[in-house]
């Protein structure tokens, strides 16, 4: 018996659970009960293209010590020596690489290879401490900009507490993505006090001219701490000024506080423990600066987040070659890979002479349920003063236009909405539903969460429209158009929410059966690369409902 029954998840759990099975078999009946029952398309090129892989590395072997370097990537190369544990054969390889193309990069991941497999073996072969060399000393060719900060390296094994939460607002209101990392931070820090006996705290994040608006709101949503600075001159995002105001939240009471501000009564630890931001356009650019001036990582866009043990070997981590060492209190950062079928989980681990604090993620939005509000729950609250440098307000907005309700789908006769069913063209599948929404006279475009969550890479001109805001579904708008037309949307219960009041629904899916089939008005099998250009001429005919007709399955 299997121990997934692809049939009782969404795809969205299945990518990073299959990636883990390595039983082609166990896979190929995984298979089998999809086709059985839902026989979702994506789910089954998700299980189909793990065997393939599986078949792939059993069939092509690679023989590190004869294969020809000049024809992998780098990629390959990469992977290859993974599971090389010979010194010899990687000096080897190093060689040959040197003698041919001389990659940088796949020079670098041969030596940090054999420095994995060697670590600083003494002349008799035994394998001690891994020597620590300063990066100006280990790469003198390179400038090094950051030497002059002073906190660059500079606190090693120092207190760390909480998670942070950047609170993002607009247009005087708190953004749902706020809300929805406010209420994941609380379930991961209650499971962490109960794990590790601690009494660590979701700390909620305010900068704006109307910070102190939104205290009781973050509280309500599961800040325990709310730390907040408000100015009038702080009324739109900004990036110096924003970023300076969180990193000095971040270190008060540290050990590299600012002058005045080494002991807070609020808090008595270095830098967070973790931060958390939004995957907005400026929680983007916010969460890369602060981690950037906080001298720590950050993974971006992600969709999944949990705290626990990670056993980890790699000798730049552990001190000592051979050695493997638990770190406790990691944070996971799941993120989609560009397939958008495939999870990759991100890792800030410290190292012997450097910390990597806080362990940082950006949030996409619509990853996590928007929690019930408790206008009960109390917590402190700090009203951070701060100087603010006026250079950093240099410019001066005058006049702006601001969109009272950003992407408003709700008030067309017609909506054209796309899902993961682009996915082999991403910017090619939203351009012909443009094509279409141009065809008619009160149209737009709307977007399911899988779109919105995946990595796909779009051209410019149709990155614009990617946007949360053009969400349909439970946490995205609802809408109540004439025709709704969904091309390759499987119809999840989150987005039948968002559209099942439209008069007419009419779904383009190359799986008859999908789960959008059960409220539709028409299915009409097929790629929608290949239906939706033939619905924009029978549009501009005037003759849709004939070709809708003709194509209803």
């Amino acid at each position: 018996m299997v121990e997934i029954d692809p049939t009782e998840h969404e795809i969205a759990e299945l990518g990073p659970k299959i990636k883990d099975v390595d039983d082609e078999d166990v896979l190929r009946e995984m298979l089998s009960l999809e086709e059985a029952g839902e026989d979702r398309v994506p789910v089954k090129t998700l299980i189909q293209s793990r065997i393939d892989k599986l078949e792939d590395e059993g069939d092509d072997e690679i023989d590190p010590e004869t294969v020809d370097l000049s024809e992998l990537t780098v990629a390959d190369i990469a992977n290859l020596v993974r599971s090389v544990d010979d010194g010899d054969v990687l000096r080897d390889m190093l060689e040959r690489e040197q003698e041919g193309k001389n990659r940088k990069t796949a020079l670098s991941r041969i030596e940090s290879r054999i420095e994995s497999v060697e670590g600083s073996a003494d002349d008799e072969g035994e394998v001690g401490e891994v020597e620590y060399v300063p990066p100006e000393e280990k790469y003198p060719d390179l400038d090094h900009p950051t030497n002059d900060k002073q906190w660059v390296e500079g606190t090693v094994g120092a207190e760390y507490r909480d998670m942070w939460v950047y609170c993002e607002t607009q247009a005087g209101e708190l953004v749902d993505v706020s809300k929805e990392m406010l209420g994941k931070a609380r379930q991961l820090m209650d499971q962490y006090n109960e794990d590790y006996e601690a009494d660590e705290r979701v700390v909620a994040v305010l900068i704006g001219a109307d910070a102190s608006d939104h205290v009781e709101d973050v509280i309500a949503y599961g800040a325990d701490l709310v730390v907040y600075h408000e100015d009038e001159r702080l009324d739109r995002f900004r990036h110096k000024p924003y970023t300076a105001i969180f990193c000095d939240m971040a270190r008060a009471g540290g050990e590299l506080a600012a002058e005045g501000r080494e002991a807070v009564d609020w808090k008595d630890y270095h830098e967070p423990r973790y931060t958390v931001f939004p995957a907005t356009n400026n929680g983007r650019d916010l969460s890369a600066l602060v981690q950037g001036e906080l001298d720590s990582g950050l993974a971006s866009d992600c969709s999944g987040l949990y705290i626990e043990a990670a056993m980890i070997s790699n000798p730049a981590k552990t001190g000592k070659a051979g050695d493997k060492k638990e770190f406790e209190r990691v944070l996971h950062m799941k993120r989609p890979d560009f397939s958008g079928f495939e999870y990759s989980t991100i890792l800030c681990i410290d190292k012997p002479n450097r910390d990597f604090h806080p362990q940082g993620a950006s949030v996409i939005p619509g990853s996590f349920e928007i929690p019930e509000p408790d206008p009960e729950r109390e917590a402190e609250v700090v009203d951070y003063e701060m100087t603010l440098d006026d250079d950093w307000f240099l410019v001066e907005v005058t006049e702006f236009d601001r969109l009272s309700g950003g992407v408003d789908l709700t008030g067309n006769e017609v909506v054209v909405a796309v899902g993961r069913g682009i996915g082999d063209d991403p910017t090619k599948g939203v351009e012909l539903a443009l094509d279409l929404v141009d065809a008619f006279d009160e149209a737009d475009l709307g977007l399911s969460r899988g779109v919105i969550t995946s990595s796909y890479s779009f051209d410019g001109h149709v990155e614009q429209y990617i946007t949360e805001e053009r969400q349909i579904g439970e946490s995205g708008q609802e809408i109540q158009p004439d025709i709704y037309i969904a091309a390759g949307i499987s119809g999840a219960i989150q987005h039948k929410v968002g559209c099942d009041e439209s008069d007419t629904i009419v779904a383009i899916n190359t799986n008859a059966d999908a789960d959008i089939a059960d409220f539709s008005d028409y299915v009409i099998e097929g790629d929608l690369f290949e239906v939706l250009p033939r619905l924009t001429e029978a549009v501009e005919r005037g003759e849709l409902a004939a070709a809708v007709e003709a194509s209803d399955d």
